[in-house]
C-alpha cells in the first residue's frame, strides 16, 4: 500500500468513530467531580475552596497522565495505555465512594484523573497520525468525546444522584467504565504503519520552514498561552453549578448548564475542525481564544435564570475549539513519531490551567462573597493568552509573506 493510501481512509474515519465512543466514556471521570461538588461540600461540611480540592487534583491527575501516558503512546500504543487507565479508573471510582472526608476524595479524584487523560491527548495524538487532508476534522471529533461526556453522563446519572446520593454515581462509573473501554481499548489495537508517519513528517518539515520560531520555542509559547487560556476557560465550566445553587436556582438547573455549555463545546470542535483544515491551527486558535474572551465578558451582567442558559450556551459554543487547535499546531510543525510526547506536554499545560483557574475560582469567590472578580481573572488570563497566540500568528504570517515575496 502507499502511504497516501494509509491517511483518511475508510479504515482512519471507523477508528475515529471508535475513538469518539471511548473518549465519550473515558472522560467521564473529569466531569463527575464537578457533577457533585454541591454534595460534596454539603456532606463534608467545607468552604467553596475546600470543596473545589477535589477538581484540582483531578485535574493534577489529568495533566501528568497527558504528559506520560503521552509518551507512553509513542512507545507502547494507545491500546495498552486505556487498559490500564480503565482499571485505574474503576478503582478510583470504587475507593472515592468510600471516602470519609475530603481529603481522602481528593486522593482518590488524583487516580482518577490520572487515569482520565488517556482519553484525551493520547486518543487525540494516536488519531492524528492516521489523517492528513482532514486532520482537522478528525482531531476536533476526538476531542468533542471530552465535552460529549461532561454533555451525556451528569444527564444519564441525574436520578442516581438525587435518588441515591453522590456516592452510588461513583460505583456505578466503575462498572461502566470497566464494561465500555476494555472492548474500545481492544478495537484499537492496529498501529500506525511507517509509511504514513514518514508521510506526515515530510509534510509538518514544509511547515515549519514558514515558523520564524525553533521548535522549542513554539513549544513552550504554546504551553504557556495553553495555561492562560484555560485558567479563563475553567471559570464556568468549574463553577456553573456552584453559582446557579448561590443563586437560589439549584444544582439541577446547574447541572442542566454546564450539559448545554457542554454541548455547545462539542458543535464547536466540530466546525473548529472545519476550520483548521481550511485556515490551520493558529489562525483556529486565535479565533476561539478571542470568541471565548468576548463570552466571559457577557457573563458579567448576567443574573437572571435564561441569562446565564444564553450565555452558557454561548461560552460552549466559543470556547470548544481551543484545547484541539493546540494539538493540531503541534501535529503541522512537530514529527510524528514525537506526536504523543509533544501533544502530551501541551495538554498538560492547558489541564494545569484548568486545575490552577478552578481552585483560583473557588478561592477568589470564598475572600470576595461572589464570582465577579474570579470572572475577571479569568478575562486577565485570556488576554494573556490572546498576546501569545497573536504574536505567533502574525510571526507565521509575515515569514509566510516573505518566502511567497
Amino acid at each position: 500500500m502507499s502511504s497516501a493510501s494509509l491517511l483518511d481512509t475508510r479504515y482512519s474515519w471507523t477508528r475515529l468513530a471508535i475513538t469518539l465512543a471511548v473518549a465519550s466514556i473515558g472522560n467521564v471521570g473529569m466531569w463527575a467531580v464537578i457533577m457533585v461538588l454541591p454534595s460534596v461540600e454539603a456532606e463534608f461540611g467545607v468552604s467553596r475552596a475546600d470543596a473545589s480540592l477535589p477538581w484540582t487534583l483531578t485535574m493534577v491527575g489529568y495533566a501528568l497522565g497527558n504528559l506520560l501516558l503521552g509518551r507512553a503512546i509513542d512507545r507502547f500504543g494507545v491500546t495498552r495505555v486505556l487498559l490500564i487507565a480503565a482499571v485505574s479508573n474503576a478503582l478510583g471510582f470504587t475507593l472515592a465512594s468510600m471516602s470519609g472526608g475530603i481529603l481522602m476524595l481528593a486522593a482518590c479524584q488524583l487516580l482518577i484523573g490520572f487515569g482520565t487523560a488517556a482519553s484525551f491527548g493520547p486518543l487525540i495524538a494516536d488519531i492524528s497520525q492516521w489523517f492528513l487532508r482532514r486532520r482537522g476534522v478528525a482531531v476536533g471529533i476526538a476531542a468533542a468525546g471530552n465535552y460529549l461526556s461532561g454533555a451525556v453522563w451528569p444527564w444519564l446519572l441525574s436520578d442516581v444522584l438525587v435518588n441515591r446520593g453522590w456516592t452510588a454515581v461513583y460505583l456505578t462509573l466503575a462498572v461502566i467504565t470497566l464494561a465500555l473501554m476494555i472492548p474500545g481499548a481492544l478495537a484499537l489495537r492496529r498501529r500506525v504503519p511507517p509509511e504514513a508517519q514518514a508521510e506526515a513528517d515530510a509534510v509538518s518539515h514544509l511547515n515549519r520552514g514558514r515558523v520564524n520560531l525553533s521548535p522549542a520555542v513554539l513549544q513552550w509559547a504554546l504551553v504557556i498561552a495553553g495555561v492562560g487560556c484555560c485558567v479563563a476557560m475553567s471559570m464556568p465550566q468549574v463553577h456553573i453549578v456552584a453559582l446557579c445553587t448561590d443563586l437560589g436556582y439549584g444544582p439541577a438547573v446547574g447541572t442542566e448548564m454546564l450539559s448545554l455549555m457542554l454541548w455547545g463545546g462539542v458543535v464547536s470542535r466540530f466546525v473548529s475542525g472545519l476550520l483548521a483544515d481550511r485556515l490551520g491551527g493558529v489562525m483556529t486558535l486565535l479565533v476561539g481564544s478571542t470568541l471565548q474572551c468576548i463570552a466571559l465578558f457577557l457573563y458579567l451582567p448576567a443574573g437572571g435564570m435564561a441569562s446565564l442558559y444564553a450565555v452558557s450556551l454561548v461560552f460552549g459554543l466559543s470556547q470548544g475549539g481551543i484545547v484541539p487547535s493546540y494539538a493540531l499546531i503541534v501535529r503541522e510543525y512537530m514529527p510524528a513519531r514525537e506526536a504523543g510526547a509533544r501533544v502530551g506536554l501541551v495538554i498538560f499545560a492547558t489541564i494545569l490551567g484548568m486545575a490552577l483557574g478552578g481552585w483560583m475560582s473557588g478561592w477568589i469567590y470564598d475572600q470576595t462573597g461572589s464570582y465577579t472578580m474570579a470572572f475577571l481573572n479569568g478575562i486577565g488570563w485570556n488576554l494573556l493568552n490572546l498576546a501569545i497566540v497573536g504574536y505567533i500568528f502574525f510571526t507565521t504570517r509575515r515569514r509566510a509573506g516573505m518566502a511567497h515575496a
